[in-house]
């Protein structure tokens, strides 16, 4: 537990430059054995690209740096429940375990109003963890939205 916490902090520092930056602060960090091999926020403005979300830039990354679309022995931290397009990028790649922060109810893939990673129907469950720094993260999210109304 005390390593979750630790990597769900980078992933709010993620957040948070991502915020700075204008991005919607949502920030990923995944890790393989212990060492972090890929950490980003979202990237969608940055990079021209809807597909840019903190999860998709990560899994990318880690594919990039171990040389393999499979992703073993990998757990993924995200800031915010992950929307259906990273889910399934996920199941995809393999990843066994996902730790997050607040839930998504309004696109939530995991199990607000979605439950991709442990469909039965599915050939790769994933094992969750969610509510790492649910306060901090929503946070987050509320001061940028907020700002901008």
């Amino acid at each position: 537990m005390d390593a979750d916490l630790l990597f769900m902090q980078q992933a709010l520092e993620e957040a948070h430059s991502a915020a700075l930056a204008g991005e919607v602060p949502i920030g990923a960090v995944l890790v393989r054995d212990g060492n972090v091999i890929a950490r980003s926020g979202n990237r969608t403005i940055r990079d021209i690209d809807p597909t840019a979300h903190a999860e998709m830039v990560v899994l990318r990354e880690a594919a990039r740096v171990l040389r393999n679309h499979r992703l073993a022995r990998v757990t993924l931290y995200v800031t915010l429940e992950p929307c259906s397009m990273c889910a399934g990028a996920m199941i995809q790649a393999r990843v066994p375990r996902l730790v997050y922060g607040c839930d998504d109810p309004k696109g939530g893939a995991v199990r607000t109003c979605f439950q991709l990673l442990s469909d039965a129907r599915l050939n790769h469950r994933v094992e969750i963890a969610g509510g790492i720094f649910a306060d901090e993260c929503a946070a987050i999210l509320q001061r940028f939205f907020a700002a901008r109304r």
